[in-house]
């Protein structure tokens, strides 16, 4: 099993980083391999609505966006996470996610776990982690933790001093992985739930 790690942070070894290293050291134990994306750091624009994604199948401008796409697709997992900036995620990282959900719509997500995390100083913890969470609504589980998953540090380094954050982090990773191995059995004996064509409302007649 693959669980797609998008470190959301521009600080390829900062505190994000250590948050999901310390999931990535639990998926490894349970069997589970993890990839870390390091998206932080790239020069990324965000979605245009051009529709272009529908036609051609992947976004029209060939950054990582595109280069994600397919481990995306793969992953039976996927976990975003992200530092705090004004109580938010990073905006280099909502435009990736805008663009890479947005392109892969033609895939299905469905029963792909998803877990989100956040990563700050002190506040805006919980506003990012509703607003990743968010991405998940495509039919996709969401992993939890034993609390809201959310990590904190300032300086580099700091995030692996907090010993709640980091047990957060390896609670969520334990957890991710029994959902991840409960869904992958069910689909054996069960399938997917049945899925009806998508009826769009986004008129007024």
């Amino acid at each position: 099993m693959k669980v797609l790690m998008i470190n959301g942070s521009p600080r390829a070894n900062g505190n994000t980083a250590a948050a999901l290293d310390e999931m990535k050291r639990i998926f490894e134990a349970e069997d589970i391999q993890g990839e870390v994306v390091q998206v932080g750091n790239k020069d990324i624009r965000g979605c245009t609505a051009c529709q272009r994604c529908g036609t051609i199948g992947k976004c029209v401008f060939n950054d990582a966006v595109n280069e994600t796409a397919p481990k995306f697709r793969e992953a039976d997992g996927v976990v975003i996470a992200s530092p705090v900036y004004y109580g938010s995620a990073n905006g280099t990282l909502i435009s990736f996610l805008d663009r890479l959900f947005y392109s892969t719509l033609g895939g299905d997500n469905t029963m792909k776990v998803g877990a989100s995390v956040a990563v700050a100083r002190r506040g805006g913890l919980t506003a990012t982690y509703d607003e990743l969470n968010k991405y998940f609504a495509g039919g996709m589980p969401i992993a939890q933790g034993q609390y809201w998953n959310g990590v904190h540090g300032l300086e580099i380094g700091e995030a692996r001093e907090d010993e709640e954050g980091l047990q957060q982090m390896r609670t969520l990773a334990r957890n991710m992985a029994f959902l991840m191995k409960a869904i992958a059995d069910a689909k054996e004996k069960y399938g997917l739930p049945e899925k009806e064509e998508m009826r769009l409302t986004n008129f007024i007649r």
